[in-house]
């Protein structure tokens, strides 16, 4: 019996291998650098119908998550007096670039509170260095 149990701890280290591998090659090159906090303009490839075209998104990064290849981050702004978010992998092949327009000084890892803010309330202090 236990025989069988430790030939599943072989295989599912095995398979988190195999699967750090393939997290690993599939990385960005170059790290995108920013915080959260940041105010980021990110420039992004739309495809509609058989055209492309780059779309530009300015707005304050309330998120970072996850790690290796499945690291995510989500982009708020304000368009019309409605809040926007848009979360993009950070290895995306769609993402030509990401500009920091503002650093931004955030004292906590989530900025979920900005979604409650309107106006004024909803910006971060500016980070003096």
């Amino acid at each position: 019996m236990s025989d069988k149990n430790n030939e599943g701890a072989k295989t599912s280290i095995a398979n988190s291998e195999i699967i750090r591998n393939i997290e690993a090659s599939q990385a960005r090159k170059e790290e995108l650098k920013f915080n959260v906090g940041d105010t980021v303009r990110v420039s992004a490839m739309i495809k509609e119908g058989n055209r492309s075209r780059i779309q530009v998104f300015e707005g304050t990064v309330i998120k970072k998550q996850g790690t290796g290849a499945r690291k995510t981050f989500t982009v708020r702004k304000n368009s019309n007096g409605v809040g926007v978010e848009k979360t993009w992998p950070m290895n995306s092949p769609l993402i030509e670039k990401v500009e920091v327009v503002r650093l931004g000084k955030a004292r906590r890892a989530k900025l979920y509170y900005l979604r409650d803010r309107v106006g004024k309330r909803a910006k971060v202090k500016e980070l003096v260095k």
